[in-house]
């Protein structure tokens, strides 16, 4: 696995035990580096993970609401935690992180779908955030307003 590939998923794996323990992602960041260099069966925490949970943390409030506005017929908190998480991650992704190709942010959206969601999930998290890609230009308009 590549290792953007890895830090993704772990960032992914830090905003699901936000979401599971109803603490800030900051916190779980914090609890897992420490825990990384007490434990040196841990492995650290990138770089690029920090990155994404980091960014993903100062646009929160705004990527709930773009969640929220266009996930049909899904309410945010009745979404599977997985899904909402990685979409999360995405949205985040695919609207601020320049340095990634929308393409392979999104495909690697759906890949973390694959592993740690359900069936329908891959297709889900693929139209959201294609519908953001598309969106995009808007999107970043209306937070810098």
């Amino acid at each position: 696995m590549a290792a953007r590939s890895k830090a993704r998923k772990r960032a992914f794996q830090i905003l699901f035990e936000a979401d599971q323990r109803d603490a800030s992602v900051q916190e779980v960041l914090a609890d897992q580096i420490r825990h990384a260099r007490s434990d040196d069966r841990q492995p650290p925490v990138s770089d690029f993970t920090m990155q994404l949970v980091e960014g993903y943390a100062a646009h929160v409030a705004r990527i709930d609401e773009l969640i929220a506005t266009y996930a049909v017929d899904w309410d945010l908190d009745r979404m599977p935690v997985a899904d909402r998480n990685i979409v999360r991650l995405g949205a985040y992704e695919v609207i601020w992180e320049d340095g990634t190709p929308d393409a392979v942010a999104i495909d690697e959206a759906v890949q973390l779908a694959k592993e740690f969601s359900t069936d329908e999930s891959p297709t889900f998290v693929n139209g959201l955030l294609g519908r953001f890609k598309d969106l995009k230009p808007r999107l970043r308009r209306d937070a810098d307003d």
